[in-house]
Protein backbone atom coordinates (compact mmCIF):
# COMPACT_ATOMS: atom_id res chain seq x y z
CA UNK A 1 0.00 0.00 0.00
CA UNK A 2 1.20 3.28 -0.60
CA UNK A 3 1.95 5.80 2.00
CA UNK A 4 0.12 8.50 2.91
CA UNK A 5 1.16 12.13 2.11
CA UNK A 6 2.68 12.90 5.67
CA UNK A 7 0.95 16.37 5.69
CA UNK A 8 -2.12 14.48 5.28
CA UNK A 9 -1.71 11.98 7.98
CA UNK A 10 -0.75 15.26 10.75
CA UNK A 11 -4.11 16.90 9.26
CA UNK A 12 -1.75 20.29 8.49
CA UNK A 13 -0.92 22.73 5.41
CA UNK A 14 1.91 22.56 3.73
CA UNK A 15 2.97 25.78 5.26
CA UNK A 16 2.47 25.00 8.34
CA UNK A 17 4.79 26.05 11.46
CA UNK A 18 6.96 23.74 13.63
CA UNK A 19 4.83 24.35 16.57
CA UNK A 20 1.72 23.71 14.14
CA UNK A 21 2.87 20.00 13.46
CA UNK A 22 3.56 19.44 17.21
CA UNK A 23 0.48 20.67 18.14
CA UNK A 24 -1.60 18.21 15.38
CA UNK A 25 0.80 15.33 16.52
CA UNK A 26 0.26 15.70 20.07
CA UNK A 27 -3.71 15.81 19.46
CA UNK A 28 -3.28 12.92 17.32
CA UNK A 29 -0.79 10.87 19.50
CA UNK A 30 -3.49 11.15 22.65
CA UNK A 31 -5.74 9.84 20.60
CA UNK A 32 -4.30 7.36 19.07
CA UNK A 33 -1.69 6.01 21.15
CA UNK A 34 -1.66 1.98 22.27
CA UNK A 35 -2.09 2.85 25.85
CA UNK A 36 -5.69 4.42 25.09
CA UNK A 37 -7.08 1.55 22.61
CA UNK A 38 -5.50 -1.97 24.19
CA UNK A 39 -5.35 -4.50 21.40
CA UNK A 40 -6.62 -2.52 18.95
CA UNK A 41 -3.99 -2.95 15.69
CA UNK A 42 -5.58 -0.87 13.21
CA UNK A 43 -5.38 2.24 16.14
CA UNK A 44 -2.09 1.24 16.46
CA UNK A 45 -1.08 1.54 12.72
CA UNK A 46 -2.46 4.44 12.50
CA UNK A 47 -0.21 5.67 15.28
CA UNK A 48 3.01 4.64 13.66
CA UNK A 49 2.35 6.45 10.73
CA UNK A 50 1.34 9.94 12.28
CA UNK A 51 4.92 9.47 14.51
CA UNK A 52 6.77 8.29 11.28
CA UNK A 53 4.87 11.63 9.70
CA UNK A 54 6.16 13.75 12.96
CA UNK A 55 9.45 12.38 12.96
CA UNK A 56 10.24 14.02 9.25
CA UNK A 57 8.27 17.26 9.61
CA UNK A 58 9.70 17.90 12.80
CA UNK A 59 13.36 17.73 11.22
CA UNK A 60 14.23 21.03 9.32
CA UNK A 61 16.50 19.07 6.50
CA UNK A 62 14.04 15.61 6.50
CA UNK A 63 10.82 18.19 5.55
CA UNK A 64 13.12 20.19 2.45
CA UNK A 65 13.79 16.27 1.13
CA UNK A 66 10.33 15.38 1.65
CA UNK A 67 8.79 18.55 0.60
CA UNK A 68 11.12 18.41 -2.87
CA UNK A 69 11.51 14.29 -3.58
CA UNK A 70 8.24 13.12 -1.55
CA UNK A 71 8.77 9.71 0.07
CA UNK A 72 11.27 8.83 -2.81
CA UNK A 73 13.82 11.80 -1.17
CA UNK A 74 13.74 10.02 2.21
CA UNK A 75 15.75 7.06 1.01
CA UNK A 76 16.67 4.41 3.36
CA UNK A 77 16.82 6.54 6.54
CA UNK A 78 13.49 7.56 6.09
CA UNK A 79 12.27 6.27 9.46
CA UNK A 80 9.88 2.92 9.60
CA UNK A 81 8.34 1.67 12.39
CA UNK A 82 9.56 2.74 15.63
CA UNK A 83 13.19 3.76 14.96
CA UNK A 84 14.87 1.68 17.65
CA UNK A 85 14.11 1.99 21.72
CA UNK A 86 15.91 5.30 22.34
CA UNK A 87 14.53 7.01 19.60
CA UNK A 88 11.47 6.27 20.54
CA UNK A 89 11.98 6.95 24.21
CA UNK A 90 13.27 10.53 23.40
CA UNK A 91 10.14 11.01 21.24
CA UNK A 92 8.01 9.84 24.24
CA UNK A 93 9.39 11.85 26.88
CA UNK A 94 8.87 14.77 24.64
CA UNK A 95 5.97 14.37 23.73
CA UNK A 96 3.79 12.20 26.40
CA UNK A 97 5.71 13.40 29.61
CA UNK A 98 3.01 16.31 30.34
CA UNK A 99 0.68 12.81 30.30
CA UNK A 100 2.22 10.14 31.56
CA UNK A 101 4.32 11.83 34.39
CA UNK A 102 7.70 10.74 32.34
CA UNK A 103 9.95 12.90 30.94
CA UNK A 104 13.87 13.17 29.78
CA UNK A 105 15.07 15.46 32.49
CA UNK A 106 16.58 13.23 34.95
CA UNK A 107 19.26 12.68 37.42
CA UNK A 108 21.14 15.52 39.35
CA UNK A 109 19.81 18.22 36.88
CA UNK A 110 16.33 17.77 37.82
CA UNK A 111 14.81 20.73 38.47
CA UNK A 112 11.52 21.74 40.37
CA UNK A 113 9.37 24.44 40.24
CA UNK A 114 8.31 25.85 44.10
CA UNK A 115 4.51 25.42 44.66
CA UNK A 116 2.39 28.62 44.88
CA UNK A 117 0.91 30.20 47.81
CA UNK A 118 -1.79 31.88 48.11
CA UNK A 119 -2.51 34.43 51.02
CA UNK A 120 -5.83 36.31 51.89
CA UNK A 121 -5.38 40.00 52.96
CA UNK A 122 -8.57 41.81 54.71
CA UNK A 123 -8.34 45.69 54.37
CA UNK A 124 -10.55 48.18 55.59
CA UNK A 125 -12.45 50.18 52.80
CA UNK A 126 -10.30 53.30 53.39
CA UNK A 127 -7.09 51.41 52.44
CA UNK A 128 -9.05 49.87 49.20
CA UNK A 129 -10.25 52.65 47.89
CA UNK A 130 -7.37 54.52 48.77
CA UNK A 131 -4.38 52.43 48.33
CA UNK A 132 -1.79 50.77 50.94
CA UNK A 133 1.37 49.16 51.57
CA UNK A 134 0.44 46.12 53.59
CA UNK A 135 2.93 43.85 55.71
CA UNK A 136 2.28 40.07 56.17
CA UNK A 137 4.00 37.18 56.86
CA UNK A 138 4.34 34.41 54.99
CA UNK A 139 5.96 30.75 55.63
CA UNK A 140 9.01 30.61 53.16
CA UNK A 141 11.84 27.30 53.05
CA UNK A 142 15.25 28.48 53.84
CA UNK A 143 18.64 26.35 53.80
CA UNK A 144 19.16 24.49 57.12
CA UNK A 145 21.81 26.02 58.96
CA UNK A 146 23.13 22.93 60.75
CA UNK A 147 23.93 20.98 57.84
CA UNK A 148 24.39 24.06 55.22
CA UNK A 149 21.87 22.74 52.97
CA UNK A 150 22.56 19.35 52.20
CA UNK A 151 20.22 17.31 54.33
CA UNK A 152 22.90 14.92 55.81
CA UNK A 153 23.63 15.01 59.27
CA UNK A 154 27.21 17.47 59.90
CA UNK A 155 30.24 15.35 59.13
CA UNK A 156 28.55 12.82 57.02
CA UNK A 157 27.63 13.33 53.55
CA UNK A 158 24.79 12.04 50.87
CA UNK A 159 25.95 8.48 49.25
CA UNK A 160 25.08 8.07 45.40
CA UNK A 161 21.81 5.80 44.77
CA UNK A 162 22.60 2.31 44.32
CA UNK A 163 19.40 1.97 42.82
CA UNK A 164 19.58 4.19 39.47
CA UNK A 165 23.48 4.35 39.87
CA UNK A 166 23.05 8.02 40.20
CA UNK A 167 21.33 8.61 37.40
CA UNK A 168 18.26 10.03 39.19
CA UNK A 169 16.43 8.17 36.16
CA UNK A 170 15.53 4.53 34.92
CA UNK A 171 14.59 3.20 32.11
CA UNK A 172 11.14 0.69 32.50
CA UNK A 173 10.26 -1.44 29.14
CA UNK A 174 6.51 -1.96 28.79
CA UNK A 175 5.78 -4.17 25.82
CA UNK A 176 7.33 -2.03 22.96
CA UNK A 177 7.92 1.13 24.98
CA UNK A 178 10.98 1.73 26.27
CA UNK A 179 9.96 4.48 29.31
CA UNK A 180 12.28 6.28 31.13
CA UNK A 181 11.58 7.23 34.84
CA UNK A 182 12.29 9.12 37.67
CA UNK A 183 14.13 6.88 40.36
CA UNK A 184 11.65 6.46 43.05
CA UNK A 185 14.49 5.65 45.32
CA UNK A 186 15.95 8.52 45.14
CA UNK A 187 12.85 10.87 43.71
CA UNK A 188 15.40 11.80 40.82
CA UNK A 189 17.91 13.34 43.24
CA UNK A 190 20.63 10.70 42.19
CA UNK A 191 21.68 10.09 46.04
CA UNK A 192 20.56 9.05 49.05
CA UNK A 193 20.99 10.65 52.60
CA UNK A 194 21.82 7.94 55.27
CA UNK A 195 22.51 9.95 58.31
CA UNK A 196 19.55 13.12 57.94
CA UNK A 197 20.11 16.05 59.83
CA UNK A 198 18.34 16.64 62.86
CA UNK A 199 17.20 19.78 61.99
CA UNK A 200 15.86 19.20 59.24
CA UNK A 201 15.08 16.06 58.69
CA UNK A 202 17.31 15.63 55.34
CA UNK A 203 15.34 18.05 53.84
CA UNK A 204 18.24 20.24 53.57
CA UNK A 205 15.52 23.04 54.35
CA UNK A 206 13.81 24.41 57.14
CA UNK A 207 10.15 26.02 57.62
CA UNK A 208 10.84 30.09 58.47
CA UNK A 209 8.32 33.02 58.06
CA UNK A 210 9.54 36.32 56.42
CA UNK A 211 7.84 39.64 56.40
CA UNK A 212 6.61 40.94 52.88
CA UNK A 213 5.58 44.61 51.59
CA UNK A 214 2.86 44.14 49.91
CA UNK A 215 1.77 47.07 47.81
CA UNK A 216 -2.04 47.53 47.30
CA UNK A 217 -3.11 49.58 44.55
CA UNK A 218 -5.87 52.01 44.87
CA UNK A 219 -9.09 50.79 43.72
CA UNK A 220 -8.88 47.13 44.69
CA UNK A 221 -12.29 45.32 45.71
CA UNK A 222 -13.59 41.94 47.30
CA UNK A 223 -12.22 39.00 44.68
CA UNK A 224 -9.58 41.32 43.24
CA UNK A 225 -6.19 39.01 43.18
CA UNK A 226 -2.41 40.31 43.55
CA UNK A 227 0.42 38.36 42.16
CA UNK A 228 3.88 38.60 43.65
CA UNK A 229 6.16 36.86 41.02
CA UNK A 230 8.77 34.12 42.39
CA UNK A 231 7.35 35.26 46.47
CA UNK A 232 5.89 31.08 46.87
CA UNK A 233 8.17 28.55 47.46
CA UNK A 234 11.65 28.45 46.58
CA UNK A 235 12.27 25.67 43.89
CA UNK A 236 14.71 22.19 44.17
CA UNK A 237 17.84 22.25 42.69
CA UNK A 238 18.24 25.55 41.47
CA UNK A 239 14.56 25.28 39.85
CA UNK A 240 12.32 28.77 40.20
CA UNK A 241 10.57 29.71 42.79
CA UNK A 242 6.37 29.77 42.84
CA UNK A 243 4.12 32.65 43.10
CA UNK A 244 2.53 34.20 45.73
CA UNK A 245 -1.34 35.56 45.51
CA UNK A 246 -3.08 37.51 47.57
CA UNK A 247 -6.78 37.21 47.82
CA UNK A 248 -8.44 40.73 48.62
CA UNK A 249 -11.19 40.87 51.11
CA UNK A 250 -13.01 44.27 52.21
CA UNK A 251 -13.97 44.90 55.53
CA UNK A 252 -17.64 45.81 56.18
CA UNK A 253 -17.94 49.53 56.71
CA UNK A 254 -20.24 51.58 59.49
CA UNK A 255 -21.36 53.98 56.97
CA UNK A 256 -20.40 53.13 53.28
CA UNK A 257 -21.51 50.07 51.33
CA UNK A 258 -19.56 49.89 48.00
CA UNK A 259 -21.34 48.82 44.73
CA UNK A 260 -18.40 48.37 42.31
CA UNK A 261 -17.18 52.40 41.73
CA UNK A 262 -20.44 53.96 43.51
CA UNK A 263 -20.83 53.90 47.20
CA UNK A 264 -24.45 53.43 49.02
CA UNK A 265 -25.16 55.02 52.72
CA UNK A 266 -28.66 55.87 54.64
CA UNK A 267 -28.58 59.62 55.92
CA UNK A 268 -31.16 60.16 58.98
CA UNK A 269 -32.72 63.00 58.50
CA UNK A 270 -35.18 65.08 60.96
CA UNK A 271 -39.15 64.82 60.12
CA UNK A 272 -38.81 68.95 60.31
CA UNK A 273 -35.95 69.30 57.84
CA UNK A 274 -37.36 66.36 55.70
CA UNK A 275 -40.98 68.73 55.68
CA UNK A 276 -39.30 71.83 55.61
CA UNK A 277 -36.42 71.46 53.93
CA UNK A 278 -32.65 72.06 55.00
CA UNK A 279 -29.13 71.40 54.66
CA UNK A 280 -27.43 67.77 56.37
CA UNK A 281 -23.55 67.24 56.84
CA UNK A 282 -22.86 64.05 54.99
CA UNK A 283 -19.75 62.28 55.30
CA UNK A 284 -17.82 60.62 52.17
CA UNK A 285 -14.39 59.72 52.28
CA UNK A 286 -12.45 62.54 51.51
CA UNK A 287 -14.44 64.57 54.64
CA UNK A 288 -18.34 66.20 55.00
CA UNK A 289 -20.20 67.87 52.83
CA UNK A 290 -23.10 69.65 52.59
CA UNK A 291 -26.35 68.00 51.66
CA UNK A 292 -29.28 69.88 50.24
CA UNK A 293 -32.49 68.60 51.27
CA UNK A 294 -36.12 69.50 49.48
CA UNK A 295 -39.03 70.20 51.07
CA UNK A 296 -41.11 67.51 51.36
CA UNK A 297 -38.68 64.70 51.45
CA UNK A 298 -39.72 61.47 51.47
CA UNK A 299 -38.33 58.28 53.47
CA UNK A 300 -36.23 56.50 51.16
CA UNK A 301 -35.74 59.62 48.42
CA UNK A 302 -32.13 59.39 47.36
CA UNK A 303 -29.58 62.12 46.33
CA UNK A 304 -26.58 61.53 44.65
CA UNK A 305 -23.35 63.36 44.97
CA UNK A 306 -21.35 63.20 42.02
CA UNK A 307 -17.36 61.88 42.05
CA UNK A 308 -17.89 60.90 45.68
CA UNK A 309 -17.63 57.41 45.26
CA UNK A 310 -14.82 55.19 44.40
CA UNK A 311 -12.37 55.16 41.83
CA UNK A 312 -12.00 51.54 40.36
CA UNK A 313 -8.30 50.02 39.58
CA UNK A 314 -9.72 48.81 36.08
CA UNK A 315 -10.73 52.54 35.86
CA UNK A 316 -10.39 55.86 35.40
CA UNK A 317 -13.43 57.35 36.15
CA UNK A 318 -14.76 57.75 39.63
CA UNK A 319 -18.09 56.61 40.98
CA UNK A 320 -20.97 58.39 43.09
CA UNK A 321 -22.10 58.56 46.31
CA UNK A 322 -25.72 57.64 46.54
CA UNK A 323 -27.42 58.58 49.90
CA UNK A 324 -30.91 56.98 51.00
CA UNK A 325 -32.67 59.29 52.99
CA UNK A 326 -34.21 57.70 56.33
CA UNK A 327 -37.11 59.83 58.27
CA UNK A 328 -36.05 59.53 61.87
CA UNK A 329 -39.48 59.00 64.13
CA UNK A 330 -38.82 61.03 67.19
CA UNK A 331 -38.26 58.87 70.89
CA UNK A 332 -38.46 59.74 74.27
CA UNK A 333 -41.24 62.80 73.93
CA UNK A 334 -42.12 64.51 76.85
CA UNK A 335 -45.81 65.19 77.84
CA UNK A 336 -45.38 68.42 76.28
CA UNK A 337 -43.99 67.68 72.76
CA UNK A 338 -47.01 64.45 72.42
CA UNK A 339 -49.39 66.93 72.83
CA UNK A 340 -48.12 69.33 70.32
CA UNK A 341 -47.43 66.21 68.14
CA UNK A 342 -51.47 65.06 68.51
CA UNK A 343 -52.39 69.03 67.52
CA UNK A 344 -49.97 69.06 64.27
CA UNK A 345 -51.22 65.88 63.21
CA UNK A 346 -55.14 66.49 63.99
CA UNK A 347 -54.09 69.50 61.56
CA UNK A 348 -52.53 67.65 59.20
CA UNK A 349 -55.55 65.07 59.08
CA UNK A 350 -58.05 67.75 58.44
CA UNK A 351 -56.50 68.53 55.27
CA UNK A 352 -56.94 65.29 53.74
CA UNK A 353 -55.31 64.59 50.44
CA UNK A 354 -53.91 68.00 50.38
CA UNK A 355 -50.95 67.14 52.89
CA UNK A 356 -51.04 62.97 53.01
CA UNK A 357 -51.48 62.38 49.40
CA UNK A 358 -49.56 58.82 49.79
CA UNK A 359 -51.68 57.74 52.46
CA UNK A 360 -54.92 58.32 50.86
CA UNK A 361 -53.85 57.15 47.68
CA UNK A 362 -53.07 54.02 49.80
CA UNK A 363 -56.66 54.08 51.63
CA UNK A 364 -58.85 54.43 48.70
CA UNK A 365 -56.93 51.46 47.61
CA UNK A 366 -57.23 49.22 50.11
CA UNK A 367 -61.08 50.63 50.28
CA UNK A 368 -61.34 49.21 46.45
CA UNK A 369 -59.70 46.14 47.46
CA UNK A 370 -62.26 45.10 50.01
CA UNK A 371 -65.26 46.28 47.69
CA UNK A 372 -63.94 43.64 45.25
CA UNK A 373 -63.05 40.77 47.52
CA UNK A 374 -67.20 41.73 48.98
CA UNK A 375 -68.56 41.54 45.00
Amino acid sequence: MAKRDFYEVLGVGRDATDADIKKAYRRLAMKLHPDRNPGDPEMEGKFKEAKEAYEVLKDSQKRAAYDQFGHAGLGQGAPGGFGGADAFSDLFGDVFGDIFGTGRRGGRNQVFRGADFRYELELSLEQAVNGDSVNIEIPSQVACELCKGSGAAPGTQPVRCQTCSGAGSMRVQQGFFSIQQTCRACQGAGQRIETPCRDCSGRGRVRRNRTLAVKVPAGVDNGDRIRLAREGEPGRNGGPSGDLYVDIGVQAHPIFARDGQDLRCEVPVSFATAALGGSIDVPTLDGQVALKVPAETQSGNVFRLRGKGVRSVRSTGVGDLFCHVQIETPVHLTEEQKTMLRRFDESVSGGGARHNPRARTWFDGVRKFFERMGA
